[in-house]
């Protein structure tokens, strides 16, 4: 069997909860029992509450990002994509809630057009998925300057009351990024096209063998991120109340660390997405717990890429083959006979 026809291997435990879920839910709960130990601020009832919104920001885009590296890609325009929709939300309504339907309309027209130009870069031209959407991030930033001037705009109340504001004590953050979740899941793992999606992904030679249009599905990968990434940016246009002009810079490490995390292979192919909510919820307590203990900010940054780091190496490192190796290794060597 030749290497592209090769599946790539699936991180399940053959029960239906994947690998990535378990990992997730265990280390989160080792990080909540951390926090009451070493850092109790961060596991507080307000703390926890205040993080929950952010989290949902970073899921959406996780999902996002998840999209894109199941079909052996990666989105770097994440920055771009989202601080633009941060800049549209706030400066076009200017504080006037009349206005916020058309900036919205907006959001998601800007994301049309940075989707479908990636897609046809990375789908139909065949480029470099790093280099297209490096190209498409220097676009969005572009636009970002010259509509924002770098100058902060005030959320308006609405935007503010429904991305900020709680239904029974839960924040409305959550339910949104709940109700992405589940859209999310139920097309690619109930239809058809998801189910083609997910196989063109882990063998595109088979999948164009098979007659499955591969570009197309890759580059609409591209475009359905674009959209989440929009959701996420206007999300948090109304979390934050004087959102600034780069707030989507956070997202581009932390995106594809949820991914990973998560336990979706970074060579394409199944997804995961509620192990990758899993891994937003994780990643955001953990930045929480760090920002508790009272280091700076460079060190967060550190701990973000060591969980990237771990994250690749629990997913991609044979591990049984590793220790085979390092057995047959330690075993003393037989007498030679004579």
């Amino acid at each position: 069997m030749t290497e592209a026809a090769t599946p790539r291997r699936l991180t399940s435990t053959g029960r239906g909860v994947s690998k990535g879920l378990m990992t997730m839910a265990a280390s989160t709960v080792v990080l909540v029992v951390l926090g009451f130990a070493l850092a109790p601020s961060s596991v507080a009832p307000g703390a926890v509450l205040g993080m929950l919104p952010f989290a949902s920001v970073l899921a959406i885009v996780g999902l996002g990002q998840m999209l894109v590296v199941q079909q052996g890609g990666i989105d770097l325009s994440v920055p771009g994509a989202v601080s633009l929709a941060v800049v549209l939300s706030t400066h076009i309504p200017n504080e006037n809630d009349a206005l916020l339907v058309p900036a919205i309309l907006a959001v998601y027209a800007w994301a049309v057009g940075a989707g479908l130009l990636n897609g046809f870069m990375v789908g139909r031209l065949g480029l470099n998925p790093i280099i297209a959407t490096l190209g498409t991030n220097a676009l969005l930033f572009g636009a970002v300057l010259g509509i924002s001037g770098g100058i902060p705009r005030t959320t308006t109340r609405l935007l503010s009351s429904i991305a900020g504001g709680r239904t029974a004590g839960i924040p409305h953050a959550v339910l949104i990024a709940a109700v992405v979740l589940v859209v999310v899941a139920l097309l690619v793992k109930r239809t058809v096209a998801g189910r083609r999606f997910e196989a063109v992904g882990s063998n595109p030679a088979a999948a164009r063998a098979t007659g499955l249009r591969y570009r197309t599905h890759r580059g609409a990968a591209y475009l359905w991120a674009q959209l989440l990434f929009a959701t996420a940016g206007i999300l948090l246009a109304g979390i934050t109340n004087q959102p600034t002009a780069f707030q989507g810079n956070t997202y581009l490490l932390t995106s594809v660390a949820v991914v990973v995390l998560g336990g979706t292979s970074l060579l394409g192919g199944r997804g995961y997405p509620v192990a990758t909510v899993a891994a937003a919820l994780f990643l955001s307590q953990l930045d929480q717990f760090v920002l508790a203990l009272g280091v700076p900010f460079a060190v967060r940054t550190l701990v973000q890429a060591a969980a990237l780091a771990i994250g690749v190496a629990i997913y991609t490192v044979d591990w049984a083959a590793l220790r085979r190796r390092f057995a047959s290794r330690s075993e003393p060597l037989a007498p030679a006979t004579t």
